[in-house]
C-alpha cells in the first residue's frame, strides 16, 4: 500500500517536495483536532514519498530534528517522518497546559498516521516510546514494528523524581554557545556525541526571546501536568501487554528510566534488545552502531511487507 502524500513546504535548503538529493529534510505540518480547536503539528520529512514509512518521535523536552542523523541514514530505503510533539519545536503551543500529556500527543500523532494511510515503523525515544506503545496497543494499529529507545513498561520513582526536578526549569541564555554548553551538561547521558552533533542539537534547540536571549525550543507549560502532582512510579504494563508487533528495546547502559531488570523483562516477553554502552537516558541514536541496529530491525519489517 502506498502512503498518502502530506502537505509540505520547501525545506530550509530549498529542496522541492520529493527531492531527496539535498542534505536537509522537507518541512511540513498536519492539522489535528484536540478538544474544540484544530492545531498544527510540524514534522521534518526525509526519503522518497512512495517508500515504506518510519515515524520517529522524540523525548519530553526535545524535538523531531534530534533524529536528523538517523533519518538521513534511513532515507535511502524509507520515508521518515519526524514530528515535533505539541508545544515543541515548530508545532503549535496548547492554550490549556493541562492538555500536555500522552493522551493528547497520541491524538495528534493519530492524525499524522491517518494522513499517511499505510503501515509504519515507529522509533520512539522516552515519551515518544510511550506514545508508540499506546498506538501499537490499539486495535487496528498501523504500527507494524516498534523501536523503544530507553523506555519500557515500568518507570521507576527515582527516575520520575529526576525528570520532575528538571522539566520545570526555564533557563534563558545569552547566546547559542551558552545554550550548547547547557545541552552538553544536562544531556550528557545521550552518550559520546562529537562537537558537530552537539552543535546540531543546539541549532535546533533554541528560540529567540524578545530581549534577544535564547530559550529552549518548547513551551515551558509542558511541565505543568508533571508538576501538578507528586512524582510517582508509572506502570505501563497493561499497555505493554497489549502490544503484539515486533519490538526492539534499546537501553542506555547507565539509564535510570529503563533498568537492566526492566530490559530483561522485555526480552522475556519477546522483544529484541540492544544496550548502548556509555549512555544513560536516553541514547541519542546518532552513532553508527545504534543506527545500524535500528536500520536492520526496520528493514526486516520492510522485507516482510514486500514478500
Amino acid at each position: 500500500m502506498t502512503a498518502a502524500p502530506l502537505a509540505r513546504t520547501m525545506d530550509v535548503l530549498g529542496n522541492a517536495p520529493g527531492d531527496v538529493s539535498g542534505a536537509g529534510p522537507r518541512l511540513g505540518s498536519v492539522r489535528y483536532l484536540l478538544g474544540t480547536a484544530f492545531r498544527s503539528m510540524a514534522y521534518a520529512e526525509w526519503g522518497a514519498p512512495d517508500a515504506p514509512v518510519v515515524v520517529c518521535v522524540h523525548g519530553l523536552t526535545r524535538n523531531g530534528r534530534d533524529f536528523d542523523p538517523l533519518a538521513r541514514a534511513l532515507a535511502g530505503r524509507f520515508r521518515v517522518l519526524c514530528p515535533d510533539l505539541p508545544g515543541r519545536g515548530r508545532s503549535d503551543w496548547l492554550e490549556d497546559a493541562s492538555l500536555y500529556g500522552p493522551a493528547s500527543y497520541v491524538v495528534a500523532l493519530s492524525h499524522l498516521l491517518a494522513a499517511v494511510g499505510a503501515p509504519v515503523g515507529w522509533v520512539g525515544t522516552s515519551l515518544g516510546g510511550i506514545c508508540g506503545m499506546m498506538l501499537a496497543a490499539a486495535r487496528g494499529t498501523p504500527v507494524a514494528r516498534l523501536v523503544l529507545n530507553d523506555i519500557g513498561p515500568h518507570l521507576p520513582l527515582a527516575a520520575m523524581q529526576r525528570i520532575r526536578g528538571y522539566v520545570g526549569e526555564t533557563p534563558a541564555f545569552d547566546d547559542a554557545a551558552e545554550l550548547e554548553r547547557h545541552l552538553r551538561r544536562v544531556h550528557a547521558p545521550f552518550g559520546a556525541l562529537d562537537d558537530a552533533q552537539w552543535a546540531h542539537l543546539a541549532r535546533h534547540s533554541g528560540r529567540t526571546l524578545p530581549d534577544g536571549r535564547v530559550a529552549l525550543h518548547y513551551d515551558p507549560a509542558i511541565a505543568a501536568p508533571i508538576l501538578a502532582s507528586p512524582a510517582a512510579a508509572v506502570d505501563l504494563s497493561p499497555v505493554w501487554a497489549a502490544v503484539r508487533v515486533p519490538v526492539l528495546a534499546i537501553r542506555g547502559a547507565d539509564s535510570d528510566l529503563l533498568t537492566a531488570e526492566g530490559l530483561a523483562g522485555m526480552a522475556t516477553d519477546g522483544a529484541a534488545v540492544h544496550v548502548v554502552e556509555g549512555a544513560g537516558h536516553a541514547p541519542a541514536l546518532m552513532g553508527l552502531p545504534e543506527i545500524d541496529v535500528v536500520r536492520r530491525f526496520l528493514s526486516a519489517g520492510a522485507r516482510e511487507s514486500a514478500s
